[in-house]
């Protein structure tokens, strides 16, 4: 008996998101320690740094001369909350969250925001794809 046409498509999307689930993340280097490091090896533990306010969380990270400071290190956010990433940057590059697909063209100096709601849970890397660097690590619960 042929597969009804709704149920292909379900299983379908249910292969294609099972293959994004398995896929690695951009391939790149963690961020260069800066003096507020600790110097340990293990990973950071998460921060509420991050500001929220009545409207959700906004997160705020600069890029200068390869150091990488504001709400770095893991940032979790409770899931269903609208999300505002800031990144400020004094090199053009591309910044990329994993998981939710979203790319923003950075310009010198110049903040650029993503907006979004957290509605996937999980850990997700926000990225520079050109420097390869790792910014903060969103962990949304």
């Amino acid at each position: 008996m042929p597969v009804a046409p709704t149920r292909r498509r379900r299983a379908l999307a249910g292969l294609a998101v099972a293959a994004v689930c398995l896929l690695p993340g951009c391939a790149g280097r963690a961020p260069v320690p800066t003096s507020e490091s600790s110097g340990s090896s293990s990973a950071a533990p998460p921060t509420d740094a991050a500001s929220r306010t009545a409207q959700g969380q906004r997160i705020e990270v600069q890029v200068a001369g390869d150091q990488v400071t504001g709400d770095t290190g893991r940032v979790t956010v409770a899931a269903g909350t609208q999300v505002t990433l800031v990144i400020t940057s004094d090199v053009a590059d591309e910044a990329h969250l994993h998981g939710y697909d979203i790319e923003k063209e950075l310009t010198p100096g110049e903040p650029a925001e993503m907006t979004f709601d957290a509605t996937i849970p999980g850990v997700f890397e926000v990225e520079l794809h050109e420097a390869g660097t790792v910014l903060l690590t969103l962990q949304v619960s």
